[in-house]
């Protein structure tokens, strides 16, 4: 027996499940004009605009306006889908309609953004997603500025506008079914191949010391003791501490170099 779920007063066991065939079909007949077939495709794929509803539990915006952006979204989809792209039509269509609904729930946000900058950063999505399209790559800021004949500026004014907190884990591109997470694309600064070797060839510089050099080049960089806490604690006098210490830093600096 099919699970019951019901929001926005739809049941969803009572929407009829579309075959890769019967999609194709439909979209086909959508491209050549064919309304009924679009609302048939429509209604069909309601269960979708409701899966993604159900994401935003705490948004402070009822369900039925939830539900009405996200069918906005859907129709925007179904009419600009291109049925040679290769993709199943709910990778393209999801986006879309987080989108709209994303819109509704900023519109209902404290802090608003002027609908002009929203009106661009719509543009400027839609235009990354030609772009992307065509070229099979991911867009640059150039492209698309250039696209809307605006300055680069605007693109990224209008993205951060309109951007929400996001997981490392969201994809930012898809192609064939393989995603790519927006941590793939995050440099990691301090655990490069260059400082790898760097931090290997430090460690065998100080090895090559000797055992008292090694106790106060520890005490002094990694335990943060001044010379004269650490004169204390070994028995030497503060100068000869100075002097050994300046001697092990040159030559692990001569070792490394």
């Amino acid at each position: 027996m099919e699970r019951k779920v019901q929001i926005c007063g739809i049941d969803t066991s009572n929407l009829k499940r579309l075959t890769p065939s019967e999609c194709d079909e439909l979209l086909l007949k959508i491209k050549e004009g064919d309304k009924k077939a679009r609302e048939t495709f429509a209604i069909c794929n309601i269960r979708l605009v409701l899966s993604i509803i159900k994401r935003f539990p705490s948004a402070k915006v009822s369900a039925d306006d939830l539900f009405q952006a996200g069918m906005i979204g859907l129709l925007k989809s179904i009419d600009n889908f291109d049925v040679t792209l290769g993709v199943r039509f709910s990778t393209y269509a999801v986006p879309m309609i987080m989108g709209e609904v994303k819109r509704v729930i900023r519109g209902n946000n404290s802090l608003r953004v002027s609908r002009s900058i929203r009106d661009t950063a719509y543009r400027v999505l839609q235009a990354r997603t030609e772009i992307e399209t065509e070229k099979d790559d991911i867009a640059t800021l150039a492209e698309i500025a250039d696209k809307l004949n605006i300055e680069e500026k605007e693109v990224v004014y209008a993205l951060d506008a309109i951007s929400d907190p996001v997981s490392l884990y969201d994809p930012v591109y898809s192609k064939s079914g393989d995603d790519l997470l927006l941590m793939d694309q995050i440099g990691d600064e301090k655990n490069t191949d260059e400082r790898w070797t760097e931090n290997v060839a430090l460690e065998s510089a100080v090895a090559k010391l000797s055992e008292r050099e090694k106790t106060i080049l520890y005490m002094r960089y990694y335990e943060g003791k001044t010379q004269t806490e650490i004169s204390s604690e070994i028995g030497l006098s503060q100068a000869q501490v100075s002097r050994l210490e300046k001697n092990a830093l040159k030559s692990v600096k001569t070792k490394i170099n």
